[in-house]
């Protein structure tokens, strides 16, 4: 009887994991802590808390894995309004940290009611055109569309403007998924490009450095310009094989600047090389993959466009992160999926990895 009860409970546990994503995933974060540990070799507290930190990102990738898609589907509307409220009691009440407005204190701890619009952006437009499926037209992508502008103004507002560009691409990647005719995406891409010179009178003059320091970063080597030339030091001094773990000249002599989160990809191919890149960039797409194979089978509306939504998310982390420490992207706070050090984005994507699971492993047989 103890026996036939073990074997029940380990079905349970791992019935609604998809081992695909699970090995992947573990590995990244394997990766990740390795790495964090050798750009925070002097204070151990921040690999323990990053140690910390994957324990509960996986517990919640678990129990957000054991919830069918359905149920999942339920706290789209109340985190999106939760979402939006907290974003203006920011404006309100909010912490300010280095000329930005993003945080709200609760006395024992801040948090930062953008990750939120994370996953609950996605999870609302996801309900919308469920909910409208039947009978979906222009004016719902219109609808849609607002419902995604709302929160993406107003965390570049904070100014954010890493967070809101991922909030943006969930969202839109919502509408792709959910049939947004290929005119309108042309069409949005052409008016985007009119509107450039008159964006560019709205950014923060800290931004527009960020973006002439792409084009010519020894303008300000001191300056605005001073993170990528270091990170692509450090990339190009890797050589093909890297230096080797612990080893890295630029990180130990601390000239990578944020180098347990934003820049940690610096730090990894200081001491891995190309090879290393190599093998990183294919954990990625083959996490990539496997998200757009479920996507592929996903059987109903809601889980085809959310699982779009977070695989393509997961690209656009990987790719904006990469490329702005390899100096092909300006300097935004992207970080890099399961390696940066941080506790709030690695629980974020975990639950992220825990909805395709739930999406894979719940998903109802269609009779032929």
């Amino acid at each position: 009887m103890l026996h036939s009860f073990l074997l029940r409970a380990r079905k349970r546990l791992v019935e609604h994991l998809d081992v695909p994503l699970l090995l992947v995933t573990a590995a990244l974060m394997a990766t990740g802590l390795a790495t964090v540990y050798s750009a925070t070799y002097d204070a151990s507290n921040r690999v323990l808390g990053q140690a910390l930190n994957m324990a509960v990102g996986l517990c919640a990738m678990w129990a957000v894995a054991q919830l069918p898609p359905q149920k999942l589907m339920r706290f789209g509307v109340p985190l999106y309004i939760l979402g939006v409220i907290l974003l203006i009691l920011v404006f309100i009440f909010g912490v300010k940290v280095n000329g930005a407005r993003r945080w709200l204190s609760l006395g024992f701890t801040r948090i930062q009611p953008s990750e939120l619009l994370k996953l609950g952006v996605p999870l609302m437009l996801a309900w919308y055109f469920h909910k409208h499926e039947a009978l979906l037209t222009f004016r719902h992508y219109v609808v849609a569309g607002l419902l995604l502008l709302l929160p993406f103004a107003l965390i570049a507002k904070q100014p954010d403007l890493g967070t809101a560009i991922l909030v943006g691409a969930a969202g839109f990647y919502v509408l792709f998924f959910a049939g947004l005719p290929w005119r309108v995406i042309i069409g949005l891409a052409g008016a985007a490009a009119a509107a450039a010179p008159f964006v560019w009178t709205l950014l923060h003059d800290y931004q527009r450095k960020r973006i002439l320091t792409l084009i010519d970063p020894s303008s300000d080597p001191l300056g605005s310009g001073y993170h990528i030339i270091q990170s692509t030091i450090a990339i190009g001094s890797g050589g093909s094989f890297g230096k080797g773990w612990l080893a890295g000249t630029q990180t130990h002599l601390e000239f990578i600047p944020e180098r347990h989160t934003d820049f940690i990809f610096a730090v990894f191919a200081e001491e891995r090389g190309l090879l290393g890149n190599a093998v990183l960039v294919m954990l990625y797409l083959l996490l990539v993959g496997r998200g757009l194979m479920i996507t592929a089978n996903a059987s109903t509306l809601f889980a085809r466009v959310m699982a779009g939504s977070i695989t393509l998310s997961l690209f656009t982390y990987a790719f904006v992160n990469m490329g702005m420490v390899s100096g092909i992207l300006p300097v935004v706070g992207v970080p890099l999926p399961f390696m940066s050090y941080g506790g709030t984005a690695l629980v974020t994507l975990s639950i992220g990895i825990g909805i395709l699971m739930s999406i894979q492993t719940h998903r109802m047989l269609v009779r032929q």
